[in-house]
């Protein structure tokens, strides 16, 4: 039977891709959904030889709670096949591997970056430290100058009510009085939104300003309050408004602690409507 949810994850049969499934099964018996391995090859003769390793992965993985583990083999390119069988399934959430900004396997930070800027699905990019027992009870979320940054609240939302969360809000700091009242009335409306739902918010201003120092805040910070998931938004290009880029979500998403993150695109990139974590 299983269930209507549907939970993606990308496999290049290395430890990452056993770390990104124990995600996925955590994820999977908590907000009831069933799992998708996928595996994408470049032609045909590679098929019979992946669909034999993936269906052996499978068979090694002990599901709980109803979950049902499913596997795909699929000819084609990652950057464009990943996010069109997400899309094609309906999946609520993709669940990948990354081997970190020094990786020279499948998915290096930057090739993951961008699979996630493609996708129109949310996803959890992880590393090799091992999924904590609690799943992710800490969330971080940096809120810049940039109005999407409210979009991925809900996600947060989803996440925190989940799994019993607190939410770690953390801001640069700016002495410009327009900027500042700008990130004040985000940072207020995130406090208010969360709070709405009965969710735990600690409240962080860094001594940085919105530049290339705030991700060291961040991670820092992240790394501090032992975080089990870091929460972003996805922007393509960097602005004065907004402290979010290519290079900074690299460092996010590569970071040393080794700590997941979740990352959101904004509505007006997403392909199709984003789907919802809630039951």
């Amino acid at each position: 039977m299983g269930f209507s949810k549907k939970i993606l994850v990308p496999i290049d049969f290395t430890k990452v891709s056993d770390i990104a499934i124990e995600h996925a099964l955590l994820m999977g018996k908590t907000i009831l959904a069933n799992i998708h391995l996928i595996h994408i090859v470049e032609n045909k003769k590679q098929v019979s030889e992946a669909r034999l390793k993936l269906d052996a992965m499978k068979d090694r993985v002990r599901v709980e709670n109803g979950v049902e583990i499913h596997t795909h083999v699929r000819i084609g390119n990652i950057f464009e096949d990943i996010d069109k069988a997400a899309t094609e399934m309906d999946a609520a959430l993709i669940i990948m591997g990354s081997h970190g900004a020094r990786g020279m396997q499948f998915l290096t930070g930057s090739r993951a970056l961008k699979i996630v800027t493609e996708s129109s699905i949310p996803f959890i990019v992880v590393q090799e430290r091992t999924i904590r027992q609690h799943g992710y009870h800490r969330l971080v979320v940096p809120l810049d100058l940039h109005k999407e940054t409210k979009q991925k609240l809900s996600a947060v939302r989803d996440v925190a009510k989940y799994f019993n969360s607190k939410v770690y809000l953390i801001s640069p700091n700016e002495t410009d009085e327009f900027l500042k009242n700008q990130l004040d009335r985000n940072m207020n409306y995130a406090i208010d939104y969360l709070t709405s739902f009965d969710i735990p918010v600690e409240v962080e201003i860094t001594e940085t300003k919105s530049d290339g120092s705030f991700v060291k805040s961040l991670l820092k910070y992240s790394a501090a309050v032992e975080a089990d998931l870091i929460c972003i938004m996805n922007f393509y290009e960097s602005s004065i408004l907004n402290v979010f880029n290519s290079s900074y979500e690299q460092q996010v998403i590569t970071n040393d602690a080794q700590i997941p993150v979740l990352c959101i695109n904004p509505v007006d990139t997403y392909i199709a409507d984003r789907p919802s974590f809630a039951p």
